[in-house]
């Protein structure tokens, strides 16, 4: 778990070998910032190296690793896209002699600190030095926080820009700018100027302060509509239009909302709880527990209605020469009446 390898770097527990891999590029660069701040703090213009593998080999990286430190008690190598850990087809532009990085992984230069980022959902446990990797380095995946992570991960930042939440701050702010941790960071360093050193910052201060994502308007917008409230549906709609939001857009994401509470009902129907409705569905567990509290308040026949609608106002789009606002605009009135 990434929230228990930044303890252990935190409290200068090193490793002199890390596996990060994983899609979230977010949680990965910010852990390699964590392990030069706190291994090599503001000087890094000596002990510091960085290498793309589809471009280096592997032999050049381990030679620098084992190179002492220059005026300094040690050094941090980062080795990107090593892509033959992974099951992923590519055309190898460099040749890599992995019996040279078995023998290194097996007794690292106890000054250095080698660092492999691999960008990619699963690397290929079949092959002999990703198994040598993930026995030997510290390893962590760099997935998608789940909501209490997310929530550690909220007022960790907050604290490292000088500022206190309170716990309904930070629900607030998650509800109000989603999951995408570079939208969080930077509405959290927003609230920080806000604030000032020191400062406090409390759920009323945040919800004035943090505009609605896209996603957070069309769970509202789709909330007002299962609680027959047109005008206040209409009323986001309009808001979302002066955004400069696409009707066709908007309607593809209220499409994908409804097909998600759809798909978590028939899910739940077979017992799945919501990280196993997650991992199957490859969506943040924070937009399950929210779709989840939407479909126990409609029916199948509703939601059957509800998609047919979507698509007829989706084919008209493409196909009519209908204004495109009005489209949507009447699909939210005629959604009101539906359920």
């Amino acid at each position: 778990m990434v929230i228990e390898l930044w303890k252990k770097i935190k409290k200068k527990n090193f490793s002199p070998v890390y596996l990060l891999y994983g899609t979230e590029a977010f949680l990965m660069k910010e852990t390699g910032q964590l392990l030069l701040e706190h291994i090599l703090g503001d000087d890094r213009d000596f002990n510091f190296s960085n290498y793309d593998l589809e471009e280096t080999p592997i032999e050049e990286v381990i030679e620098d690793a084992e190179t002492l430190p220059f005026l300094g008690e040690k050094k941090v190598v980062f080795a990107h896209n090593p892509y033959f850990l992974s099951s992923e087809k590519q055309k190898e532009k460099i040749a890599h002699n992995l019996s040279r990085l078995e023998a290194y992984i097996k007794e690292p230069a106890p000054y250095s600190v080698l660092v492999f980022m691999a960008p990619y959902e699963k690397l290929d446990e079949r092959k002999k030095i990703t198994k040598e990797l993930k026995r030997l380095a510290a390893v962590a995946d760099m997935k998608k926080l789940s909501e209490p992570e997310l929530k550690a991960w909220i007022s960790d930042k907050a604290d490292k820009n000088g500022i206190t939440l309170k716990p309904e701050a930070v629900e607030t702010i998650l509800s109000l700018a989603g999951s995408n941790l570079t939208m969080l960071s930077n509405e959290l360093d927003k609230l920080a100027l806000y604030a000032g050193e020191g400062g406090k910052i409390d759920a009323a201060t945040a919800e004035m302060l943090i505009p609605k994502s896209l996603e957070q308007n069309i769970f509202s917008l789709t909330d007002k509509v299962v609680q027959r409230n047109s005008a206040e549906a209409l009323r986001i709609y309009y808001d979302l239009l002066k955004q400069n939001e696409e009707p066709i857009k908007i309607l593809a994401l209220l499409a994908g909302q409804f097909r998600l509470i759809y798909q978590i009902k028939e899910l739940s129907r077979k017992g799945y709880g919501q990280q196993q409705i997650a991992s199957a569905l490859k969506v943040h567990p924070y937009r399950v527990k929210i779709a989840a509290g939407l479909a126990s308040r409609f029916g199948d026949e509703e939601l059957a209605k509800i998609i047919a609608m979507i698509a007829d106002a989706d084919y008209q789009m493409k196909t009519g020469g209908a204004d495109k606002s009005l489209l949507v605009e009447l699909f939210l009135m005629k959604l009101g009446t539906a359920i």
